[in-house]
This record gives C-alpha cells, structure tokens and sequence, in this order.
C-alpha cells in the first residue's frame, strides 16, 4: 500500500502542476483537520514498522498493511475513501503543503515531548 500511496502522490504531482484543477472533490471527502490526524499516524505507524525489531513479538509479525489498516479502522475510514481524499488534496499542492507542515510541526511537539518526559524519567531515576 506504501509503494501505492507513492506513486500516487508523484502522478498527482505531474498533474498538479497544470493550472486547471484535474481531481474532483470526492463525496465522502475526509475533512482535513482528520487527514492530518490520520497522516499523523501514518507516520508514527510507518515508524514503528520500521523499528520493530526492538519490539515485541506481536509487532514483529506484522505487515505495514497492519499498521495502515489499524489507522484506518481507528478513523472508521474505508480506504477507498482515504485514497480518493489523499489524491484529492494532493492535486493541490499549495494546500497540501500547509497541511503537511502542519504535520510535521505536531510530530515535531511529539518528539519534544518525549524528550522532556526520558529527561524528566532520567532525573527522577538520579534522585532515588
């Protein structure tokens, strides 16, 4: 589904660049504030796949189509749904570009929220 979403996002690319808009909008479009949820968690899936071998059992026997699902479940959106939206939004690359770094500044909070927690946790393990 990784190597799709790809080569979806390139042949939309290619189209976006012409001045006419050449995706409709889809009936069922997933709002946007909810496709950067989800393009959250698509990340925090994707690299979790990819760091699974320090991981459990459980995650080690899993595909990345598992984590990509789960996210869809989670969101009780079909796919079709999803990637009808994703090209959508991606045929406008201005947009797309806004609500991406919108991603990435929520991952970015993440991680430094992390960071201050394993500080916090490492300073507090120095006090006993």
């Amino acid at each position: 589904m990784k190597k799709n979403i790809i080569i979806i996002i390139f042949t939309i690319l290619g189209f976006a660049a012409c001045d006419e808009p050449t995706v409709e909008k889809p009936e069922n479009l997933v709002k946007e504030n909810q496709m950067i949820d989800m393009l959250i968690d698509v990340h925090l899936a994707e690299a979790t796949y990819y760091n699974r071998n320090r991981q459990d059992s459980t995650i080690k026997n899993t595909t990345s189509a598992d984590f990509y699902y789960a996210i869809l479940d989670k969101y009780q959106v079909p796919d079709s749904v999803f990637e009808k939206s994703l090209i959508f939004y991606l045929s406008k690359p201005k947009n797309f570009e806004k609500m991406y770094r919108k991603v990435q500044s929520r991952l970015s909070e993440m991680e430094q929220d992390l960071s201050g927690r394993k500080n916090e946790l490492l300073e507090f393990e120095d006090e006993r």
